[in-house]
């Protein structure tokens, strides 16, 4: 006699059983993680601006940010205005600029929508730093940093990160060395928008010439660092109109 539970409509039933429970396990796990999720992103955030702008605790080589248990003060102390730019030269103030989607805005203004681009002011020893987040595309996922800058463009100090680029190869733009790089360099040339080219021909390895808009790349990397140059030209070039309204105030 054939047991009820080796016929294929048990199995079926079973099967449809357990994926709706580790579903609803799954889908109820999601939102009570979220509120956590949420605020981790938030100080994540707030630590990669401080970074970018010279707020952290780098010692030898390494790249360190604040603790997350001092990052909102900080952030507070250092950051004096949030803006979001439209239009290229409109400007508003949102204390809740710094957590705009850069990725939402890039699709957005893909289909035809406005974008708006965050701005965030800091100061720091005396010197105001203007701190942009910028996005885009790595060899196998995205990519993206904060870069700040004076009010010349000059880059002052960066912060970049990736989603999956190779260990060891392109997953190093995240390393200090690779990051340190770009401060002092000009994103323009000759009062031209130029960015930051990263060269395997730049041949300056401790980076001396900071009229070149050169890094030197990262070797065996030469797709991500490719993203890196276009991303810094794709969307800080974005932002020039704000500074050359700047200068003339």
């Amino acid at each position: 006699m054939e047991k009820r539970t080796d016929k294929n409509s048990y199995t079926i039933l079973f099967a449809i059983g357990m994926v709706l429970i580790v579903g609803s396990l799954l889908a109820y796990a999601a939102s009570a993680l979220k509120p956590n999720i949420d605020e981790n992103k938030r100080l994540e955030k707030q630590q990669n601006i401080l970074y970018a702008m010279g707020v952290n605790e780098n010692e030898g080589n390494s790249a360190v940010f604040v603790s997350t248990d001092k990052a909102p003060e900080m952030f507070n102390q250092y950051i004096k205005q949030q803006l979001v730019i439209t239009n290229g030269t409109t400007v508003t103030e949102d204390d809740q600029a710094y957590l705009i989607d850069v990725k939402k805005e890039q699709a957005s203004a893909k289909a035809g929508n406005e974008r708006r681009l965050p701005l965030f002011i800091g100061e720091k020893d005396g010197k105001t730093f203007y701190i942009a987040p910028i996005r885009g595309k790595g060899l196998w996922d995205a990519i993206w940093a904060y870069v700040a800058m004076d009010e010349n463009m000059v880059v002052q100090g960066a912060y970049f990160d990736h989603k999956g680029e190779t260990p060891g190869l392109g997953a190093n733009i995240k390393q200090r060395y690779f990051m340190d790089d770009f401060i002092g360099e000009n994103l323009k040339s000759n009062g031209e928008f130029k960015g930051i080219t990263v060269s395997k021909s730049n041949n300056d390895p401790t980076n001396n010439d900071k009229s070149d808009n050169e890094v030197d790349a990262i070797a065996g990397a030469t797709i991500t660092g490719d993203g890196v140059a276009a991303m810094i030209r794709s969307d800080l070039k974005l932002y020039v109109a704000y500074f050359e309204n700047l200068k003339k105030n």
